[in-house]
């Protein structure tokens, strides 16, 4: 049977995994502000996060597996060291990064706990998490939101393991997709991800982060919760 994945975002690393996951035979369903997204809404709105997980169950009659991708780096907003950084980057960033994974796993979780079935939710995290860089990327709601979303891994984990749901996390280095253009046109970057990331000598591609999290969605997973995988180029 085909496995119904949703996706939180609709363009990076979301993008990269709904095309995986089609080519793998898998049905995906985007849910974010922007096309191609099946479901075009703002994820920080209650409404529109329920919204968008009853459209995808009018669609394909379940869901299988929740991963939430749909984040922000809050520079522009006023992100960075806590002395700088504004009350709006802070919320801002909070509220995207976070509050969207919150909403869609609880509206999830509640359709599966009243269902006879069960799925696996993945939370995008970041290894800025737990290993900090604080020359180039001192944005530090961005990394307190990454923290709250491992943390809120390993408690819905414990939580409704018995209810045989699972729930993981996944932690890249820094990945060529369109929220890190900011990174991708500055040399200094470059050179020092080149560096920190050696086994990928610079940028991760979307495409490496895709595979990971699919195998973690997946069967061949089914055993493993509560684990944050990094995946970083050697970053850590």
């Amino acid at each position: 049977m085909d496995r119904v994945l949703l996706i939180s975002g609709a363009s990076g690393i979301a993008e990269a995994t709904a095309s995986l996951a089609r080519r793998r035979g898998d049905l995906p369903f985007l849910a974010g502000l922007e096309p191609p997204a099946d479901a075009i809404a703002d994820l920080r709105d209650p409404a529109a996060a329920q919204s968008a997980v009853d459209q995808c169950l009018q669609r394909h009659g379940r869901i299988d597996a929740l991963f939430n991708v749909a984040g922000i780096s809050g520079r522009r907003f006023g992100d960075g060291p806590v002395h700088e950084a504004t009350l709006e980057g802070w919320n801002t960033v909070l509220e995207t990064n976070l509050t969207t994974a919150f909403l869609l796993s609880k509206f999830v979780l509640q359709h599966w706990l009243g269902a006879e079935y069960r799925g696996a939710i993945l939370n995008m995290a970041s290894v800025l998490a737990f290993s900090p860089e604080p020359a180039h990327f001192a944005t530090h709601a961005y990394a307190a939101s990454k923290g709250a979303l491992i943390a809120m891994t390993q408690s819905m984990a414990a939580y409704y393991a018995p209810h045989g749901i699972r729930v993981n996390a996944i932690a890249p280095g820094l990945v060529r997709t369109p929220m890190s253009q900011r990174a991708q046109q500055d040399p200094g970057i470059l050179a020092f991800i080149a560096a920190k990331q050696p086994l990928s000598e610079g940028m991760l591609e979307a495409d490496d982060i895709a595979e990971a999290a699919l195998f973690l969605l997946g069967e061949e997973a089914k055993h493993i919760t509560g684990q944050v995988l990094s995946v970083d180029g050697g970053w850590r």
